[in-house]
């Protein structure tokens, strides 16, 4: 099935956006501004323990998203992470068709651009790369992109970080419910956990004001480690608002997903948010899924309900769980 891409379109140099994009007035970034003022969390991993464990507790309770710094990332391998996916997309159009996915044949991993079910339904302004980094024994590298050659060797590096730091977040995460800093991890299915990577390209937009990136939504995974690229764009739905996150340099943003809500039987929220585009840059973002193995139980955590806090989602299978939130049922 031929497939139209974003790139693609932005490349014909349209005055006007097709209006398969249009909005609907109410979701149109031009009449739904960004709250002035307001500043998403920002959280050094570099202080004390105690004050990391409270200061994550309350942005994941509050929030549902914070920005970490001093995360022992290096600015380097950010870069070489960004350059390699920059060469992906700049590649001619049929090496990238190579890769080219079918969601509707269950083939999610490799280049997409979201399609639509029906005439209502608009289509977001982006094309993606996306394909799992781990574990081992479920990474297809045939689906990774060959060129450039670097691709794989700077990819890997990157998912050992994410590994790492994914780790230390669900611990500090686990101790600000109280319980033992293990507790999280194994929940989710320990050394089975799945890591995606989805390397979303928003192309320049004729008209971004009518247009959206990807529409309001909260991420099925338990994380989303995510980093972007200087052209800002993303914001998170705060006091019945919308708040820009701004960019800064080096900084990880951390999305809490679905899955650690239900765990935590709703004391950490799964942010709403939506990404805008631009009229004349390219926006770019990194985003890692943190999610458990299809076969996992995931329901909220049985230390965490009692009397006073009965539980607040049913219990089911992750596989369970995706089928619903792609087929918009009720979990």
């Amino acid at each position: 099935m031929e497939v139209e891409r974003i790139q693609t379109l932005a490349l014909n140099h349209l005055k006007e956006l097709p209006p398969q994009f249009i909005r609907p007035a109410n979701e149109r970034p031009e009449n739904t501004k960004a709250i002035e003022g307001v500043t998403v969390p920002l959280i050094s991993l570099s202080q004390p323990h105690h004050l990391l464990v409270k200061e994550m507790a309350e942005a994941a309770s509050e929030w549902g998203f914070f920005l970490i710094t001093d995360h022992g990332i290096s600015q380097t391998l950010i870069q070489r992470l960004q350059e390699v996916g920059n060469e992906f997309f700049a590649l001619p159009q049929e090496e990238r068709e190579a890769y080219a996915n079918d969601p509707s044949s269950g083939k999610f991993e490799g280049y997409g651009t979201k399609m639509t079910k029906n005439l209502e339904e608009k289509v977001e302004w982006v094309d993606y790369f996306f394909h799992l980094m781990a574990p081992p024994s479920k990474v297809n590298y045939d689906m990774w992109p060959k060129h450039p050659s670097s691709y794989r060797e700077v990819t890997q590096e990157y998912n050992k970080e994410m590994l790492r730091v994914t780790d230390k977040v669900l611990e500090l995460l686990s101790e600000g419910l109280g319980l033992e800093k293990k507790v999280l991890k194994s929940s989710l299915g320990a050394e089975e956990i799945e890591v995606e990577m989805k390397i979303n390209m928003y192309p320049p937009c004729p008209q971004p004001d009518l247009a959206l990136g990807v529409e309001p939504h909260t991420d099925m995974s338990a994380l989303t480690l995510l980093v972007p690229n200087d052209v800002p764009g993303l914001q998170v739905w705060k006091h019945n608002g919308w708040v820009a996150v701004n960019y800064l340099q080096n900084a990880l943003l951390v999305h809490v997903g679905d899955q650690l809500e239900v765990l935590s039987n709703g004391k950490y929220k799964s942010v709403l948010h939506r990404s805008l585009v631009n009229e004349e840059r390219m926006r770019m973002s990194w985003a890692v899924f943190v999610t458990p193995p299809h076969q996992a139980v995931i329901g909220p955590l049985p230390s965490l309900i009692n009397d006073q806090n009965p539980s607040k989602f049913s219990t089911k299978t992750y596989a369970e769980y995706r089928y619903r939130k792609f087929n918009k049922l009720s979990q």
